[in-house]
């Protein structure tokens, strides 16, 4: 779905807000060393999902947290910004970073095991090829 110049910063003040809120007012050390990666608002502002990421051994721990600060967050975020209503957030975990560092190890190991075998500049070029065989 496209996305309007005025819909991407609604979501952009959403996150900023949310993750604000995280960083200074919610005191829930479960909810600490969470990155806010994206927010997405729907159309009438009435509900928000929320994306967000943290090291994948607190995935339960932080979901459960969310949970119960979700009206907190709300709350706070409806003091924050000048909406006509204050959106119901949802969070869901985003594992597109996890993904991503999966592929940067895949494609390091990759590299390293291309740079371990022989190439074709390696091998003289007077050497017989059925030398081998």
């Amino acid at each position: 779905m496209k996305q309007g110049s005025s819909n991407r910063k609604v979501n952009e003040q959403a996150r900023e807000v949310i993750a604000s809120i995280l960083l200074f007012e919610i005191s829930d050390p479960r909810l600490s060393l969470v990155t806010i990666t994206g927010c997405e608002v729907s159309y009438d502002r009435s509900a928000c999902n929320v994306f967000y990421t943290t090291e994948p051994e607190r995935y339960e721990d932080v979901a459960e947290a969310f949970g119960k600060a979700a009206g907190r967050i709300r709350s706070l975020m409806a003091r924050e910004l000048s909406w006509r209503v204050a959106p119901d957030l949802r969070f869901h975990l985003d594992k597109s970073v996890d993904e991503a560092e999966r592929i940067a190890a895949a494609l390091k190991r990759d590299a390293a095991r291309n740079a371990s075998a022989p190439t074709e500049a390696d091998v003289p070029a007077d050497a017989d090829p059925l030398a081998g065989e």
